[in-house]
């Protein structure tokens, strides 16, 4: 059992007992049905990565590798071209190509234009307790140039402390079940971006929080949702206080130049999902 599997049971139970419906739905099914969901706003969750609360939910498995692919293809190999994200393992844009083959001038493309890593790496090495130490997504002059996706995961503030960097990721609307949840992906790969630049600053990675503006679970998740809650249940009775959690393991040296991780630096220990995987029909 790990401290985002309990995260995720009590988000669940919040949602189904306190949410409200949306109306107008912008995102559609796959078969033009309008993609309701229930909501809740301003959910947080925090983690402490130096004692080995990594972000990762047990209740189903989490394509983690694919996750930190993502990682790259926005912040180490910045790109907005579909074709580019594919050839680096992440296939799930399509969906949102606006015409040209990519997503638009958004993610890794204002990654890219700003320099954010780069600029982000000097200010930790030239004023380590500085407070400025932001790389944000919604850049206004992006989001007016070219139609896409506004960024979900947008902005993501660092602090050192003593010999750890902390880091807190602000995220403006989330799919709880299939990605922005506790132990999903959206946490595993900014706790995993967390490590990295953590790495090649000097530092260990210390505190992960992860605030969600609006969280939901779609209409045609909510069965999956109890789904979810049984198998917490079931875990909560089964394990003991001494099953070992699992631990996400970067095997670099510190200093490592961002630039250089791949994913094959990365294993993962102790994970054990419980099985079979859920499906999920998502809203586009």
């Amino acid at each position: 059992m790990t401290k985002a599997d309990k995260y995720l049971a009590e988000d669940i139970k919040n949602i189904l007992e306190n949410g409200y419906l949306d109306e107008n739905p912008r995102p559609k099914y796959e078969d033009g049905s309008p993609a309701h969901t229930i909501s809740v706003n301003h959910v947080t969750r925090k983690y402490d990565l130096s004692k080995g609360e990594f972000p990762i939910s047990t209740l189903r498995y989490q394509a983690w590798k694919t996750g930190i692919k993502e990682i790259f293809t926005i912040y180490q190999h910045p790109t907005n071209v579909i074709s580019e994200m594919e050839e680096l393992g992440v296939t799930w844009w399509g969906p949102w190509d606006i015409g040209d083959g990519t997503i638009g001038q958004r993610y890794g493309a204002t990654v890219k234009r700003y320099d954010l890593v780069r600029n982000l790496l000097a200010d930790i090495r030239k004023d380590p307790y500085g407070r400025r130490k932001i790389m944000s997504l919604w850049q206004e002059k992006d989001l007016h140039e070219t139609p896409g996706l506004a960024p979900c995961a947008f902005l993501t503030i660092w602090n050192v402390r003593g010999k750890f960097l902390d880091m807190c990721m602000v995220q403006r609307s989330g799919d709880m079940l299939t990605a922005s949840g506790a132990g999903g992906i959206n946490e595993i790969q900014y706790a995993a971006l967390l490590m990295m630049i953590a790495k090649t600053a000097g530092y260990e990675p210390g505190v992960f929080t992860h605030f969600v503006a609006n969280e939901q679970i779609y209409d045609r998740h909510i069965e999956n949702a109890h789904e979810l809650l049984r198998r917490f249940e079931e875990k909560e009775k089964e394990e003991t206080d001494g099953t070992p959690v699992p631990e996400l393991i970067l095997n670099r040296l510190t200093g490592t130049p961002f630039e250089e991780f791949v994913l094959d630096d990365f294993t993962m220990e102790n994970y054990d999902p419980v099985k079979p995987q859920l499906k999920f029909e998502l809203g586009i």
